[in-house]
């Protein structure tokens, strides 16, 4: 069966302007495209023109304006959250920040299946490290609710791992309205050893004792969240459920987001950038994403765990958001939907969730 084509945004200015990005390589109009939404107007004019009528949505001891956020990865360096914000999403994820810079994998590294409305990426945490996100937090304008995702250097063994989370941490608590923390990348080798078994325990309740020393020195709660991988088999998705349950009961984990890239190929087989290594991302995720949130709620259910529960992965228009809610997600995240169909898409998911 040949591929979808990709179905245009039926904004006009979106389509306009996304022809003329995905003439570019994707690296570059990715970050062309977060430069032009700091240009005078620019984010009130993409904008939908009727936002979606919200009550707001109370979770994990928060106040969303919606249910609808931006996905960690494309603000990396936090350079964009007021003009991003002003799109309308209730809450905004940047990162993955690392205790230093660092520049990532190799380019070429990011692939665009536009036929697939997917994108293969393996970036590699390339960022400017975190002191300079948090800079950047500390300045922003825009009130909604704002996550750090945070993660470990490539150099950083994984035995050393904790380090660079603590660090991390400690740095944007001042700041973030909740923080992930982030175990699920592909493109860092090894990072998703830290999923499951001692590695997972020991990283969670280094965090967890960090956490109640950082909520008292600052006289603030900010809730922790983990990320991870839609590609765990029912083993290790078992076991990490088991882990994070203990950890919600102790008040140290309070919620997870589901997923992340995968590196299965599913559906893209035969396109040109099929065998580029790194994560896939976009609508041929939708199905695996979809069944891992689900897999996820029914064994939190099963352990009677109150953490929250955040669906990523696949959204592209109302339908496919209203199915993350269906699977029990408390709230929903898009990225690269949000690169195929713009802004529009952020008031389709707000309607349907």
């Amino acid at each position: 069966m040949p591929p979808e084509s990709a179905t245009p945004s039926t904004d006009p200015l979106w389509r306009l302007l996304r022809g003329l990005l995905f003439e570019l390589d994707p690296e570059r109009a990715h970050d062309l495209a977060l430069r032009a939404l700091e240009w005078p107007g620019v984010s009130k004019w993409l904008a939908p023109r009727e936002l979606a009528s919200s009550n707001g949505v109370d979770c994990m001891g928060l106040r969303f304006a919606n249910r609808v956020g931006l996905a960690a990865g494309l603000d990396k360096n936090g350079d964009h959250i007021d003009a991003l914000g002003a799109l309308g999403f209730g809450h905004i994820e940047v990162g993955t920040v690392t205790p230093k810079p660092q520049a990532g994998n190799p380019r070429p590294r990011m692939f665009r299946l536009t036929q697939h409305e997917a994108l293969i990426n393996r970036m590699g945490f390339n960022n400017k490290g975190v002191d300079h996100l948090v800079e950047r937090a500390e300045q922003r304008q825009w009130q909604g609710v704002l996550g750090i995702n945070i993660g470990k250097n490539a150099v950083t063994p994984n035995e050393q791992a904790a380090d660079d989370y603590l660090l991390c941490l400690e740095r944007v608590w001042p700041v973030a309205d909740y923080i992930t923390v982030n175990i699920s990348s592909p493109n860092t080798a090894n990072l998703r050893d830290l999923q499951h078994g001692k590695a997972l325990r020991q990283l969670l309740d280094a965090i967890g004792n960090s956490a109640v020393k950082l909520a008292a020195q600052h006289a603030r709660r900010v809730p922790v969240l983990v990320k991870v991988a839609p590609d765990m088999d029912t083993e290790d998705l078992d076991d990490f459920v088991a882990a994070v349950t203990e950890r919600e009961t102790a008040g140290v984990i309070a919620g997870v987001i589901v997923g992340n890239t995968t590196r299965e190929r599913t559906g893209v087989e035969a396109n040109l950038y099929a065998g580029e290594a790194g994560g896939l991302s976009g609508k041929p995720l939708r199905q695996l994403a979809d069944a891992k949130l689900g897999a996820v709620r029914a064994r939190l259910d099963a352990h009677d765990c109150k953490a929250a529960l955040v669906g990523v992965g696949g959204i592209h228009d109302a339908a496919s958001a209203a199915t993350k809610r269906t699977l029990g997600a408390d709230l929903v995240q898009i990225y690269t939907g949000f690169i195929y169909a713009g802004p529009t898409l952020i008031n389709q998911a707000v309607e349907a969730t």
